[in-house]
């Protein structure tokens, strides 16, 4: 039996590969939105981080989110990665 092959995403801050369930994907779609997509099939840009403080910490720092994604503010997505990430 064939072994399926595992799709990798690289974290935008540590810039290691990893499976794409482990890590969480943030999208920009047509119109300017940005949301977190959780099921990883959202329409749009995506940029992908691994759900921990220390890493949106430190993309809040960098702006590293707002680089790839191409856009401004973004502290609501940030608010609810901390909320993601404390549970």
């Amino acid at each position: 039996m064939k072994q399926r092959k595992i799709p990798l995403r690289k974290c935008l801050i540590s810039n290691q590969q990893y499976p794409k369930q482990e890590l969480l994907r943030i999208v920009k779609d047509k119109e300017g939105q940005v949301t977190i997509d959780t099921t990883g099939k959202a329409n749009g840009r995506g940029a992908y981080i691994k759900l921990s403080k220390e890493n949106i910490e430190l993309a809040k720092k960098r702006k590293v989110l707002e680089r790839a994604l191409e856009t401004q503010d973004l502290t609501s997505i940030y608010q609810q990665l901390e909320e993601m990430a404390c549970e």
